[in-house]
């Protein structure tokens, strides 16, 4: 089976070294890849001489219409049986290839979706944003550890699929906004098998700074109740807890004012939350710092979350 990986790359030039550097070391060697600059000002063309020996490499330079639609894009060049989609700050383990080619073929799948993790010498903020990503206490698990695979709906920072399902399905639709889970939901409707490998992970090495992932965590929120534009379907009970999880702490801070049983016991129920989060990314990180910082990630995710899904959820209201 030969693999086209396409890479989208938007003003991000010095992570590209890290990521063909991962994929140099790939056990299974059958592979293409295919990287689309998205319309940078700076652009990564610079740093690929070294790699064109020893990768099947391609290049090519698009005005700026998105990471989806330069996904596209890239999957239209590909000459690979299996399309395999990775962000520019990931950073793939060396077996990443081999574990995806046996899962497709022992699991019969057509497309498939893979989780992140922090690779141990990401830094004390990157391991903390990942903890608030990935934990049970955070996100219920829905990013890369379910009980049941065929529920998961694939990120594009780390995703695939078949050359068949791309030309059945036209790719993405949307250039940014929850392209990925919009795909995701399209495929399975479609009758097209895909599913969590949990093995087939990437260390997802994220450059935000505090503002930048507020922003992000904002966007997520917007991002779900965009989907619903193209599936009513794509907003679940799950899905509605961040904006719980905010209301509940407002409420808690307004009934000082009001009643303070009510205060001290939605306090109560909160500072175990949060005490959880500690010991829980403490222990996985080995690390106190790392704990503290989870704290602040998870709370501020959660909370900022079910900001952007209000707010949008109030706009399509308005909208009609």
């Amino acid at each position: 089976m030969l693999f086209s990986i396409i890479i989208p790359v938007y003003n991000r030039p010095l992570e590209i070294k890290e990521l063909l550097e991962s994929l140099v070391s790939q056990t299974y060697k059958n592979f293409e890849i295919i990287i689309v600059e998205d319309g940078s000002l700076f652009t990564c063309e610079d740093m690929l001489g070294e790699f064109k020996s020893v990768l099947d490499l391609s290049y090519f330079f698009v005005e700026n219409m998105g990471q989806g639609l330069a996904r596209n894009y890239g999957m239209n060049l590909a000459k690979g049986d299996y399309f395999v989609l990775f962000d520019s700050d990931c950073i793939i383990p060396p077996k990443y290839l081999e574990v995806l080619f046996r899962a497709l073929i022992s699991r019969n799948l057509d497309a498939h979706g893979g989780p992140d993790a922090a690779d141990q010498n990401f830094s004390p903020f990157q391991k903390a944003i990942n903890y608030s990503m990935t934990s049970f206490l955070t996100t219920g698990g829905i990013r890369g550890k379910l009980k049941d695979p065929a529920k998961y709906q694939a990120r594009g920072y780390n995703m695939g699929l078949s050359k068949l399902a791309f030309n059945k399905s036209g790719g993405f639709l949307d250039p940014n906004r929850a392209e990925d889970i919009e795909l995701s939901m399209r495929l399975k409707k479609m009758g097209f098998r895909l599913e969590l490998i949990e093995e087939a992970f990437v260390y997802h090495k994220r450059k935000n700074t505090w503002k930048s992932f507020f922003r992000q965590s904002f966007s997520f929120g917007e991002n779900r109740v965009n989907v619903s534009r193209f599936h009513p379907d794509a907003v679940k009970l799950i899905h509605l807890m961040p904006s719980v999880f905010l209301g509940g702490w407002l409420l808690t801070l307004c009934s000082y004012f009001v009643m303070k049983p009510l205060f001290y016991l939605g306090g109560a129920v909160y500072a175990l939350w949060l005490f959880l989060v500690f010991l829980g990314s403490t222990m996985q990180n080995k690390s106190v710092w790392v704990g503290i910082l989870s704290v602040f990630t998870s709370f501020s995710q959660l909370s900022l979350y079910g900001v952007g899904m209000i707010s949008e959820g109030m706009k399509k209201l308005l909208r009609g």
